[in-house]
């Protein structure tokens, strides 16, 4: 045999054993049931799904046929259980992987898209006092801002388009709110949005946001190729310019929030309780002391735009999640079949003391009295991805490098743990005594906010923040339903309702109560 054809035997020995009987035979993933026949060979059809947005139906499908282990790709699994899936791959301080590194902003990295544990943790300590529950419920800050927000834009608002017989489009409303919540705790509300106060400008803006989620496919999932594509000079083909100069738009507006709040930082200490920047704050002060330098010296420029960047992630999470939740509860509660539970939600709020704080525009509750009311859960929040460990490493016979997904859509519905999974019920959440019903195996397969270290640092905001809105709209009015022509649900990444071509999302009608 001449050499040439013995290195092309070898060549083709190679392929084989590498692209077919390896995966098909004898890696350790070839005994997980595979989501398609092609999944041992190619990502290619797991990869086709998430370009359509309709991943998360089509794999909880899959996982009710073959169990809680699915093999999406030659290197990509999906885990639908809680021992031995998210308590182990999630609790157990794996790596992140590079699907992550799209959500660097300004190119500067932040908690959500570090890959490092160390430098997740550190990070995550520097602000994770801010955001316990005690630091919130205790807050003025917190309080002034609840005030504005809720008392003096949302309910006067409400009350405005009501006396005009307007119908409201809650998608942007909702949006505009939580917007203005989370900038006010963040930057102050001298230096935060007031979306609120302008609709258009927060229609725009939402819808804007929104626009770019289209594109976030080709560099999330194939960055290589879209690498390529920029060096041959036709990335555009992927990712149009516009939705570059939409980023750019993105970043420089929270730049602005950021610079404002460092222009008063010098006078923190005399200010309102409302002005403060309390998370801005804390991130200068403890990144400066990190570094053996007092809180008032200069900000390096990387040291600007690492607060920049670990700001705008937490503003984006702070209201696209808040939104597109709040959305789907004021859909189901507006629906005439759930009028009761509308009316028992307004029930167990005018059974609260009296308010220990008011304006002219509605009721609000004390912070406090908000946290114990019963959570309506309507979560569509999609969950993380994890990366197991450095090389080396193995779980349970899987291989060091294995990309791992869960999906909180499947594990919220598994009808062992939430009976009747499908049907929107928050009384599965309440006791036989009327409190709330936290314990136990829905505990622990509730997942809105993943779990363990890579637990969302704002989850306790964000439970407080949409408790308020709701307890400021369905203790003043009742609502019922206009148009939800927009509202089927994205399968996607972020579940948000698709939308009409015309923007609308969920119309509603505002009646007042006594």
């Amino acid at each position: 045999m001449t050499l040439p054809l013995l290195a092309l035997l070898l060549l083709f020995l190679f392929l084989t054993y590498h692209f077919l009987l390896h995966p098909l035979l004898l890696s350790p993933l070839s005994q997980i049931p595979s989501a398609h026949w092609s999944s041992p060979l190619s990502p290619l059809w797991i990869l086709h799904l998430r370009r359509r947005g309709r991943p998360n139906a089509t794999i909880h499908a899959l996982h009710l046929k073959y169990g809680p282990l699915l093999r999406l790709g030659p290197n990509e699994l999906s885990v639908n259980c809680v021992d031995g899936g998210i308590r182990t791959v999630y609790g157990g301080g794996y790596e992140k992987g590079d699907w992550y590194a799209v959500f660097r902003n300004y190119g500067v990295s932040n908690v959500f898209s570090s890959a490092s544990r160390g430098e997740h943790s550190a990070r995550k300590r520097m602000l994770s006092n801010v955001y316990a529950k005690t630091t919130l419920l205790g807050s003025g800050t917190l309080k002034a801002v609840e005030r504005r927000v809720v008392g003096e834009r949302l309910v006067p608002f409400l009350r405005g388009v009501m006396g005009r017989g307007e119908e409201v489009e809650m998608y942007s409303l909702f949006s505009g709110a939580a917007m203005d919540f989370v900038t006010g705790y963040i930057f102050g509300l001298k230096c935060g949005s007031d979306f609120l106060g302008d609709p258009e400008r927060c229609h725009k803006w939402v819808m804007d946001y929104k626009a770019r989620q289209e594109f976030i496919f080709w560099p999330q999932e194939m960055p290589g190729l879209v690498a390529w594509a920029k060096r041959l000079g036709c990335r555009h083909w992927l990712v149009p310019e516009w939705v570059d100069q939409a980023n750019q738009n993105i970043e420089d507006w929270v730049m602005g929030l950021c610079d404002a709040a460092g222009g008063i930082f010098p006078e923190r200490a005399g200010l309102k309780d409302g002005d403060r920047a309390v998370v801005y704050d804390q991130l200068r002060t403890m990144m400066k002391k990190g570094r053996g330098e007092g809180p008032d010296n200069a900000l390096t420029t990387n040291e600007r735009l690492e607060i920049a960047s670990e700001l705008l992630d937490h503003v984006a999470a702070g209201f696209d999640t808040t939104g597109i939740t709040l959305t789907y509860l004021a859909w189901e509660l507006s629906k005439p079949s759930n009028l009761e539970i509308q009316q028992l939600l307004r029930k167990e709020l005018h059974e609260q003391q009296a308010p220990v704080d008011a304006s002219e525009g509605g009721a609000i509750l004390d912070l406090k009295e908000l946290d114990n009311l019963p959570v309506l859960h309507a979560p569509r929040v999609t969950p993380p991805n994890a990366e197991l460990g450095p090389s080396g490493n193995t779980v349970k016979g899987i291989p060091a490098g294995v990309r791992v997904n869960a999906q909180a859509y499947s594990l919220h519905l598994n009808e062992d743990v939430f009976p009747d999974p499908d049907k929107w019920e928050p009384r599965r959440w309440l006791t036989s005594e009327g409190g709330t019903d936290t314990g136990g195996e829905k505990s622990r397969w509730f997942w809105a906010f993943s779990s363990g270290g890579r637990m969302c640092i704002g989850s306790n905001l964000a439970m407080l923040e949409m408790k308020s809105i709701v307890a400021a709209i369905w203790g003043n009015f009742a609502t019922s339903m206009a148009d939800d022509r927009g509202m089927t649900h994205n399968d996607g990444y972020t579940s948000e309702p698709h939308g009409t071509p015309d923007g609308a999302y969920l119309r509603l009608r505002f009646a007042a109560v006594t």
